[in-house]
Parts: C-alpha cells; structure tokens; sequence
C-alpha cells in the first residue's frame, strides 16, 4: 500500500477510535493535514475499501475499519505512544508498596486496567521457569518442621512436616545448608533431580526425616504446576456495549475460563509484543475484541505474561504502551524482590 493510502487509513482508525462515529472523506480533509483535495481521498477510502481495510456499516457516507485495516494500522505502527514521567513514576511508586507476590499480581492487574480502561489480564509467575532463591527450615516443636520455599519469582510456599522423630538442630541446620547449596539457582521441575542422592549423605538414623522434608517439598512443587491468572477491570466493557454486535455475553462468559485466558496470552516462552485481532482470536466469543499482550520478568528471561482485553476500536499505540511500560517495571520489581 502506498504512503497516501496509509495515511488515510491511521486518519479513519484514529477518528473512529476517537469519535466513535464512522469517518466521512469531509471530516478526515477537516482535521488532517493529507496534502490532498477530498476527491483524491475518497477515490483513496474507495480503494481501501475494495481492499477490505474499511466498511460501510450502514447507508451513511462514514466507514470504519476493519479487522484487516486494524492490523496494517499496528503492523505499521511508527511508534508506540510513551508514557509520561509522571506515569511512569507513579506506576513504579505504586508496585514498589506491594508486600508479597500476590499484592504485587493484585497491584499490576488493578493498575493495567485503570491505565488502558480494558479488561486487564496477569498470569503468574510460571513455577516451570522458576528458579529456587533459598529453602528455609524453622524447628517449630521438636518433631515438627516449617519448610520455606522462595523463588526468584517471588513466591513463597511454606508447608508444615510432621518428622519421624526429634529433628536435632545440627541435623536442621545441616539439611538446611546441603538443600540450598544443591537447589539454589535450579529450575524448579529440575529439583527433585538434584536433591534425590541427598538421604545417602546423612547418617542412617536421620535418613528418615530427610525423606519427609524432601517428599513435602517435591509434594509442594507438584502442586504449585497449575497456572494462575489474575483479571480486572471487567467493568470497563460495559462502556464499550456498541462495540459489540450483538451481545457482550459470550465476551463475559470467555473472560471466566482460565484456559482461554491463558491461550490469549500466549506462549509464555514468547516473551515480544502479541496484539490479536478481531477474528486473530480462535475463541469464537472474542471475535470483536483485540488482546495486547507481552512478556514480564528479569533480564530477557519471561516468566509469565500480562495484557489487556477490549473491543477492536482501542487505542493501540497509547495501550501497548501501557502494557509494554507495566510489563517492565513488573519485572524490575520481581528482580529486585
């Protein structure tokens, strides 16, 4: 498509997001400056049309987009609407008050859906692309053991143990030392891995209380396998009811299934920029929404995703911004947990 064209296409998406009205060739000569009389640019709103990059939702002279033309708009996207000083100081103040890693979930999915006005999507950590920060043993009587389990992540599972017998605090503090020199820094799936020649190295009559410490620790990584996904901001498409054709129904119903959500996210190993389209969507009852998402975590390693949720007529570049700018400073403040 020649530059014209596209020109005239960012004016027609960026006067319907923006008016919620179809775009008329007067209106778009009116407030842009495109270089062209109103005949050259509605010989050009023809062409795109023919094209499938625009339609005429009823018998006025207006067009909309479409998903097609939705998708070369952000496929040509110069840049990406950044955030303000301001914005970006004040997203960091607010994760930085979090006390845990569920606060810090619960902050980043509060505040993506207040910055964009979607429905605001977080997945946990992935327990899978974890790695072990410390394994910590309290003796809380003399036969029972709290074990801590945290995670470069952030996540924290603490387990009781009922041992065998009297755990001596030599035998504690012990276990204790050989548990993180041989797990820290591993992938949790890879653990039991590590750990399972680590009875033989104590005597025989502790071996037993090794074994319990190390089932309940196995027991918790076992359990901790299922993803979790915080959402927000729901309410927000109720301001959007004209953007959805028929009913915001079968919208709200794919919002309650986790494994949809999961799969609109995407791959977690993928950890770029992922906006969805319309009909990119595979679930059927999201086919007038667009789904932004991208990766989170330290370094160029992804230990999870976030994004938002909205009809097609969003304001792509101010929200990926948003999510990109979220996205980031969610995974400074894990690092730095």
């Amino acid at each position: 498509m020649d530059e014209r064209k596209l020109a005239v296409l960012r004016a027609i998406v960026q006067d319907y997001v923006g008016t919620e009205e179809p775009v008329g060739s007067k209106a778009l000569v009116e407030r842009h400056n495109l270089g062209v009389s109103p005949a050259t640019v509605r010989n050009d709103m023809s062409a795109l049309e023919e094209d499938g990059y625009i339609h005429q939702p009823h018998t006025s002279a207006g067009r909309i987009p479409t998903d097609k033309g939705y998708r070369l708009f952000v496929d040509k996207l110069a840049e990406v609407k950044p955030m303000s000083a301001p914005e970006r100081r004040a997203i960091r103040h607010f994760l930085e008050g979090a006390v845990d890693l569920d606060d810090v979930v619960a902050r980043t999915v509060r505040l993506l859906a207040q910055l964009t006005r979607q429905v605001a999507v977080v997945q946990y950590p992935s327990l899978s692309r974890s790695t072990v920060r410390h394994i910590e043993l309290v003796a809380l009587a003399p036969a029972k053991v709290m074990l801590v389990l945290i995670t470069n992540t952030g996540r924290v599972e603490q387990r009781l143990v009922d041992c065998p017998g009297t755990v001596g605090e030599s035998v504690l503090a012990d276990l204790r030392s050989r548990l993180n020199t041989s797990a820290v820094g591993c992938a949790l799936p890879d653990v039991p891995g590590a750990l399972e020649e680590l009875p033989a190295a104590f005597e025989p009559s502790d071996r037993s209380t090794v074994s319990v410490v190390l089932a309940t620790l196995f027991e918790t990584l076992a359990e901790q396998n299922e993803e979790r996904i915080m959402l927000a901001g729901t309410a927000n498409l109720t301001r959007f009811g004209h953007d959805f054709p028929l009913t915001i129904q079968p919208v709200l119903e794919a919002l309650e299934e986790q494994v949809v959500l999961l799969r609109l996210l995407g791959e977690t190993a993928d950890a770029g920029m992922t906006v969805r389209i319309g009909h990119e969507n595979e679930y059927e009852g999201l086919n007038s929404t667009s789904v932004v998402s991208v990766g989170y975590g330290s370094g160029d390693q992804s230990v999870a995703k976030l994004g938002v949720i909205g009809p097609t007529r969003m304001d792509y570049p101010g929200t990926m911004g948003a999510v990109r700018a979220v996205a980031r400073y969610l995974g400074q403040i894990l690092a730095e947990s």
